[in-house]
């Protein structure tokens, strides 16, 4: 019974001895869920050039905001009806009422982000919405178009092309433009 116990606290010993001496890498971290590096504003809404369907709903508008907006989302303070970046869709086959800025459709989607990266060049959106199911946006930002919009407060110019997916279907060559929203 003595050498048993020698064994077994050998056999300890060396699992012991073997978990504190391992020098395997440890898995890659997964990235951040919500990640801003855009070194220029990028905020104002992204308007698309020409309708953008996906069933009842038409694609409004991507807005995205002001850098202090990411550091608030990004630190934990979050609205449940607001996003620094996120999508909204009309419900083509709802009433029109009249709101300020016109006519607009009555029933809205109002998509908010799961994850997004945004840096100068791209926008990169995921986000869940009830009308819509998974929502996700894929941009590249062209940033000279961006600017050129800018200085003309607005501009019929093309200033991001992507890849929309909602509603179980996706929509490729999404082309926005930029306006700055009053």
């Amino acid at each position: 019974m003595h050498s048993r116990f020698l064994i077994g606290a050998a056999l300890v010993a060396t699992v012991a001895l073997a978990a504190c001496e391992r020098t395997s890498a440890p898995a890659d971290a997964p990235a951040p869920a919500f990640s801003h590096a855009a070194t220029v504003d990028l905020s104002g809404y992204y308007m698309p050039a020409a309708p953008v369907s996906i069933g009842k709903w038409s694609l409004d508008h991507l807005f995205v905001g002001p850098a202090s907006e990411f550091e608030a989302w990004e630190g934990g303070s979050r609205s449940e009806t607001f996003g620094p970046v996120m999508l909204q869709f009309d419900d083509v086959s709802s009433p029109m009422v009249a709101t300020e800025l016109g006519e607009a459709h009555s029933v809205t989607a109002r998509v908010l982000p799961t994850r997004y990266e945004v840096t100068d060049t791209s926008v990169t959106f995921e986000g869940r919405s009830p009308e819509l199911g998974r929502v996700s946006f894929d941009g590249r930002l062209d940033p000279d178009a961006l600017a050129t919009s800018k200085r003309n407060l607005g501009d019929d110019g093309v200033v991001m092309t992507g890849t929309l997916t909602a509603g179980g279907q996706t929509v490729r060559d999404v082309r926005l433009r930029w306006w700055m929203g009053d």
